[in-house]
C-alpha cells in the first residue's frame, strides 16, 4: 500500500509541469480544442473576432493586412460619379464589351499611373454605366472622353484607310512641297498632313507605277469610337530542333516552330467633340522572312553512324509602329514606315522570282523592298449609315467622293 501511494505522488509530480505548460490556465476552460471538442478559443478581449483555424492549404500573409476605415478615402477632394455610356454601347453589336473601348480611352488621356498611385481612383465600366472615383480635374476629362463616345453627331462619322507599298521612295520628289510634316516617336517613321484633294492626285500619280502595290481595300472604312484590324499575316511552320524520342528508330524527332509573316494594321479613331479634330491610336506591324539559315546537326546511332538532321534558323526583318496621331478632319494623315521588306502572304509575285527559289537561276532570291505607306482619311458622315468595323464600300453612293 504505501509503495502504490508513493508511486501515485511520484506521477503526479511528473505530469503537473506538462499539463501546465499545454494549457497555463487550466485543462478545463472553454474554447480549447480537445478531441470531443472543436469549439475555437474565445477572444480575451471583448470586441475582437475569436481566432480560427486556419484551412489547410491557405497560405498566411506575411504583410500586415487590415479592413481599413470602411469607407473611400476622400482627402483630396475625390468624388463618385456615373457616365450613361449606353448611348454609344448599345449602337455597336460588332463586339460584345464595346464600354472597352471607352476606359482605354479614358486610360491614353489620363495615363495609366493615375488610377494605380495618390491620389486613390477607381474606374469600372460595364454596357450601361461607367463608375468614376477621383479627382474633379480627372471627372472633367473622364465627361470630355465620354461626351465624344455617346455624342449622335459622331455616329455616323467615318474614316478611311489605304495601304500601299512603293518600291521606290523618290515620290517624295513631287509631294514634298504638298505636305506638312508631322512629328513621329518611332524611329524611321515618317508623317505628314496634306490637303485631301492633294492626297487623292498623289495617289492617282503612284498608282501609274509599275513599283505601285495596294494592300488593301481603297474604300475601307471604319466607324467613329471602334477599332478595326487589318492583317495579312499567315503562319509558316519550319524545324527549329530536335528532340529525344523512345519510340522512334532514329532516336528522335524533329522539333517545329511556326513564324508569323505579314503586316497586321489595328486603327482606333475617335472624333473631336468640335468635328475639327480627330484623334488615332495606330498600330502597325511588319514581319518578314528573309530566309531560312540550314543547319546540318550529326545525330549518330548504332544503327546509322552518318545519320544528319537539318534545322532552319529563320532570318527575318521587322518593323513596328504604336502611336497616337491628332490632326484636322479636313486634312489627311500620311505615314511612311521607311523602305522595308514587303511581305506577300498570298504567293503572289513575279514568276521568276519565285522560281529562283527552288531553281539554281542568277536571280535575286531575297524579297523585295518598297516604301510601306498609310493614308488615313476621315470621311465624314454616311448619310445615316452605320457600319461594321473594316467595311469596304464599292461603288457605293455613300461613298462622298473620288477620294
Amino acid at each position: 500500500m504505501l509503495h502504490r501511494l508513493i508511486l501515485v505522488l511520484v506521477f503526479s509530480i511528473l505530469i503537473t509541469p506538462f499539463a501546465e505548460a499545454q494549457d497555463p490556465a487550466g485543462a478545463d476552460r472553454p474554447g480549447w480544442r480537445t478531441p470531443g471538442n472543436e469549439t475555437p478559443r474565445v477572444a480575451a478581449n471583448p470586441g475582437q473576432e475569436p481566432l480560427r483555424g486556419v484551412p489547410s492549404g491557405e497560405r498566411q500573409t506575411i504583410a500586415r493586412v487590415t479592413k481599413g476605415a470602411g469607407s473611400l478615402p476622400n482627402e483630396h477632394g475625390q468624388v463618385w460619379r456615373e457616365y450613361d455610356i449606353s448611348p454609344y454601347t448599345l449602337r455597336v453589336t460588332t463586339t460584345n464589351q464595346p464600354e472597352q473601348a471607352i476606359v482605354d480611352w479614358i486610360l491614353r488621356e489620363t495615363g495609366y499611373e493615375t488610377w494605380h498611385s495618390e491620389p486613390l481612383g477607381l474606374l469600372s465600366a460595364n454596357s450601361r454605366t461607367l463608375r468614376v472615383y477621383h479627382v474633379p480635374e480627372i471627372q472633367s476629362i473622364v465627361a470630355e472622353i465620354v461626351d465624344r463616345f455617346v455624342n449622335t453627331e459622331a455616329e455616323t462619322q467615318a474614316f478611311g484607310l489605304r495601304i500601299v507599298t512603293v518600291g521606290n521612295p523618290n515620290w517624295r520628289a513631287q509631294a514634298l512641297r504638298l505636305m506638312k510634316s508631322v512629328p513621329v516617336q518611332s524611329q524611321g517613321v515618317q508623317g505628314w498632313l496634306m490637303a485631301k484633294e492633294d492626297a487623292a492626285l498623289m495617289l492617282a500619280e503612284m498608282s501609274r507605277r509599275t513599283d505601285f502595290r495596294e494592300h488593301s481595300s481603297p474604300n475601307l472604312l471604319v466607324n467613329n469610337g471602334q477599332s478595326v484590324v487589318i492583317s495579312t499575316l499567315r503562319n509558316r511552320a519550319y524545324v527549329k530542333g530536335v528532340l529525344p524520342s523512345q519510340g522512334n528508330w532514329q532516336g528522335f524527332e524533329p522539333e517545329m516552330g511556326q513564324l508569323e509573316e505579314g503586316f497586321s494594321l489595328e486603327f482606333n479613331p475617335l472624333l473631336g467633340l468640335d468635328g475639327r479634330t480627330v484623334d488615332a491610336v495606330v498600330k502597325l506591324q511588319l514581319n518578314q522572312i528573309e530566309k531560312m539559315v540550314p543547319v546540318m546537326l550529326d545525330m549518330p546511332i548504332a544503327t546509322a553512324p552518318a545519320q544528319r538532321m537539318r534545322v532552319e534558323v529563320p532570318q527575318m526583318t521587322s518593323s513596328n509602329l504604336h502611336e497616337r496621331f491628332r490632326w484636322p478632319t479636313d486634312q489627311v494623315l500620311l505615314l511612311s514606315m521607311g523602305v522595308v521588306a514587303t511581305p506577300n502572304p498570298g504567293g503572289s509575285g513575279n514568276p521568276l522570282t519565285q522560281a529562283a527559289q527552288v531553281l539554281p537561276l542568277p536571280l535575286p532570291k531575297a524579297p523585295g523592298r518598297a516604301d510601306a505607306l498609310l493614308f488615313v482619311e476621315c470621311k465624314g458622315k454616311l448619310n445615316g449609315t452605320t457600319l461594321a468595323p473594316g467595311t469596304a464600300l464599292r461603288n457605293s453612293g455613300n461613298y462622298p467622293g473620288r477620294y
